[in-house]
């Protein structure tokens, strides 16, 4: 239970680190690229060009100088609307040599519901962008339910191969802790899809099989470490949004604890009072409404090597987070005086951002 006064010191706690940050100068030269209508995601493929998705549909190729192309062909069609429409795109690791992308999307199912999936399609470039061929879609977000948040559907690969999956609870609270459905959790395929053997609850059969970890709510970014460890960020309810250490078949509790409450302030029971459950390495309240989530591994910014950097869309900040061994906190918060929605280390090792939004701006930083 969170008392009127805990609020209180923490709010007036973070005013001070707030303003502390803002009026501190940024410790790298921001360099405006390019500008997109609600961009989502980017990743960068190995010639150095980036893809980047906007959430009406549309995908494109961007030169480091900020040549467009045109929107890609192929693409499939997605349900637009509140949270959903395109998300992620992620090249695959052997990109080079079999152009396989995997795009994440919003469908419609039958009776108004919808869901997320992902898809794998070979891109074929050519003088004005290029296109999606052969698109397959490989994993689906079961059940289909109305509404229009808490999608997740973040993509990561790890060192050894494994395609991962962040899967919202859709806003619907219980899903997150039923085995029979795939929302609230973090999945782990192979790359085509299929399920491997030594997933944690492979016994299980049916969505189960699918399942790495459970007990989420809005798991916006995922991201291997330096040691190959998976972390993930994750929107909380009101207060406690999370950066988690994703441990094989862990529960981190949602909706059964949360150092947040429901909205209209139904409380839930803190982490702390059921220690079965994984808690949060770091939690934010109030929150920083975490959109994505990248670990720097350049020499651009000695000093940052090994950390972590999250995108943040209420706290209009790119936030620094030390990681020591298993343990992590909040190091600085960088004000962006505007929401960020993702956050990659691209060629050179700078740091590239997505502005959210309409007219959001894709931005490169460097040292100043």
């Amino acid at each position: 239970m969170r008392c009127p006064f805990f609020f209180l010191v923490i709010l007036l706690l973070s005013a001070c680190s707030a303003d502390k940050t803002a009026n501190a100068r940024l410790p790298f030269a921001t360099t405006e690229i390019t500008s997109f209508n609600q961009p989502w995601a980017m990743s960068f493929l190995p010639d150095g060009r980036l893809l980047v998705t906007e959430k009406e549909g549309h995908l494109y190729i961007v030169t480091q100088d900020g040549t467009k192309s045109k929107p890609l062909r192929g693409v499939p069609d997605v349900v637009y609307g509140g949270q959903g429409g395109l998300g992620d795109v992620v090249p695959h690791p052997d990109f080079a040599s079999n152009r396989f992308v995997y795009t994440s999307f919003v469908e419609a199912g039958t009776g108004g519901v919808r869901g997320a999936v992902v898809a794998r399609a070979k891109l074929q470039l050519n003088h004005d962008g290029g296109r999606l061929e052969d698109l397959e879609i490989i994993w689906r977000a079961v059940p289909k339910v109305s509404g229009g948040y808490h999608f997740g559907h973040r993509i990561a690969f790890s060192p050894d191969g494994f395609l991962f999956i962040s899967s919202g609870e859709r806003n619907k609270f219980n899903p997150s802790q039923n085995m029979k459905q795939n929302l609230g959790k973090i999945v782990r395929l192979h790359d085509d899809g299929s399920v491997p053997a030594d997933n944690p609850f492979a016994n299980y059969g049916g969505v189960a099989a699918q399942i790495w970890s459970l007990g989420h709510r809005n798991p916006l970014g995922l991201a291997f470490d330096e040691k190959s460890r998976l972390w993930n960020v994750e929107m909380g309810p009101q207060g406690g949004d999370e950066l988690n250490l994703v441990i094989r078949g862990a529960n981190y509790g949602y909706p059964i604890v949360s150092n947040g409450d429901h909205y209209g302030g139904r409380e839930i029971p803190d982490h702390e009072t059921r220690p079965e459950f994984e808690p949060p390495k770091v939690w934010w309240t109030p929150v920083i409404s975490p959109a994505d989530l990248m670990f720097y591994s350049g020499a651009l910014f000695p000093e940052w090597k090994g950390n972590a950097f999250i995108a943040g869309l209420s706290a209009a900040a790119l936030i620094r987070v030390k990681i020591e061994g298993d343990t992590a906190a909040e190091a600085e918060r960088f004000k962006m005086n505007a929401r960020i929605r993702a956050a990659r280390q691209g060629p050179g090792d700078a740091i590239w951002v997505l502005e959210d939004g309409r007219g959001g701006r894709l931005l490169k930083l460097t040292p100043d």
